[in-house]
């Protein structure tokens, strides 16, 4: 899987949040996008994802492997962030469910509630997890889901010590032959990243 950004830029009203940036993104590679808060990290990250629209410049996804139409490149990416929304009204059973009409998952629901340390809230309503379990379900939902792109915002936000070590955790087991890209300011979420790049070089 090939990501390529050819000059992309994003603006909101007369204000660039960042402009001319050009970036090949590889499969079995890591990266890092980092910068200060509100430098446009998650804003370039949304581009990539195509949950958002770039103001300038083109946005190119390549997987030889996968012959997709453009309609169905969702398929071969998943993301995890604090400003996306879990249907409350479900149980984490139902919600990972319902995510597997979409995409394929590496395990069944069971194993990956399981793997999420989430087995005992499998019929819980959402609404009534805190945000760590909430924290921990999107997780498992985007680590587990069989794409090859892996997108992360802030990865560990609201996650207790024994979250931080399922992070640890599924990105040593989870990551191998994905291109995976974080948008972080915490080493700790991307120590592992193969590339670093600041977002502030492209104002």
């Amino acid at each position: 899987m090939q990501i390529q950004l050819n000059n992309i830029g994003k603006r909101y009203n007369r204000e660039w949040i960042f402009r001319h940036f050009n970036y090949q993104f590889n499969s079995e590679n890591s990266y890092a996008i980092t910068g200060a808060n509100g430098s446009g990290k998650s804003t370039l990250l949304q581009v990539i994802a195509g949950a958002i629209l770039h103001t300038e410049g083109s946005v190119e996804m390549k997987n030889e492997e996968l012959k997709m139409k453009n309609d169905e490149l969702y398929k071969c990416v998943s993301i995890a962030a604090p400003y996306l929304e879990l249907v409350e009204e479900m149980t984490a059973k139902e919600m990972l469910e319902f995510h597997s009409n979409f995409k394929l998952l590496k395990h069944s629901v069971t194993e990956i509630l399981q793997i999420a340390g989430l087995l005992k809230a499998a019929d819980k309503q959402i609404r009534y997890f805190s945000s760590g379990m909430k924290q921990r379900l999107k997780l498992a939902q985007a680590f587990l889901s069989d794409t090859p792109v892996l997108l992360l915002d802030e990865p560990t936000t609201n996650l207790d010590a024994d979250g931080i070590t399922l992070y640890h955790n599924l990105i040593n087991n989870y990551t191998k032959n994905k291109l995976v890209i974080i948008s972080s300011n915490d080493q700790q979420e991307y120590n592992f990243c193969n590339e670093i790049i600041e977002i502030g070089h492209y104002k």
